[in-house]
């Protein structure tokens, strides 16, 4: 991938009824040289390519470790933070948006995280082709694209296939853990993966925790918050 952008990931597409709708919408933004360089230079450090195939995730990190993965990590802050107090653990962040991706690149380069690994492709294909069952200790997933319009709800990431897909790849005693600041999708999330099984709100039905020690909080969410807005942190466990 020398000298270029980044091909965007094909988007996983679910049928609904007759149609076939889109899982995301590529909003790639300004593409800087620097994350030009750092795909050039530190992907084939930190990216993994996607390849529909079951990977063996020991040799790509050169031991074998716990595994957490993230889906959208947009510009990977929560993924830097979080690898940086565990070191012990593999992490794994999967986002569609290249400068994101590039972003983060050079910030692992620059805190030397050997063990921490890249996909710039759709989570559901990854997850589905390339993750093997019960193979992960715990997901994170953080502010998914509320899709607040009620007729785009449909596209919304929390859905009970794509909650049954992520049960399959977490091993038993496995954590889930989904954050969103829209009340709406939190009703969603709870509508979908309490009645998921395999899952066990740990907070109780429809329940949710106070922002947990392992995720940051965000700018956003900082002002957010001084404007009154909620935050709903769902942690699930995998029995």
């Amino acid at each position: 991938m020398t000298g270029t952008a980044p091909n965007p990931p094909k988007p996983y597409t679910v049928t609904t009824g007759h149609r076939a709708v889109r899982s995301f919408v590529l909003r790639q933004g300004r593409f800087t040289p620097a994350q030009q360089r750092a795909f050039d230079e530190l992907w084939p450090r930190f990216g993994l390519d996607y390849h529909g195939t079951p990977r063996d995730f020991d040799e790509a990190f050169g031991r074998s470790a716990e595994r957490v993965l993230e889906i959208g990590f947009g510009n990977g802050d929560a993924l830097r933070f979080a690898a940086a107090q565990d070191p012990q653990r593999d992490y794994i962040g999967i986002e569609v948006h290249a400068p994101g991706v590039g972003r983060l690149l050079n910030a692992l380069e620059a805190d030397g995280a050997a063990h921490v690994r890249l996909y710039h492709h759709d989570a559901v294909e990854v997850l589905r082709n390339e993750v093997a069952e019960g193979s992960l200790d715990e997901v994170r997933i953080y502010f998914p694209d509320p899709w607040h319009k009620k007729r785009h709800n449909k596209r919304r990431l929390i859905q009970p296939e794509f909650a049954a897909l992520l049960v399959s790849r977490l091993r038993v005693g496995g954590r889930l853990h989904a954050a969103t600041d829209w009340q709406d999708y939190a009703e969603q999330m709870w509508d979908v993966l309490d009645a998921t099984p395999g899952l066990e709100n740990r907070a109780g039905a429809r329940g949710h925790v106070p922002r947990p020690e392992w995720r940051p909080q965000t700018h956003f969410e900082t002002r957010g918050q001084k404007l009154g807005h909620g935050v709903w942190d769902l942690v699930y466990d995998r029995r």
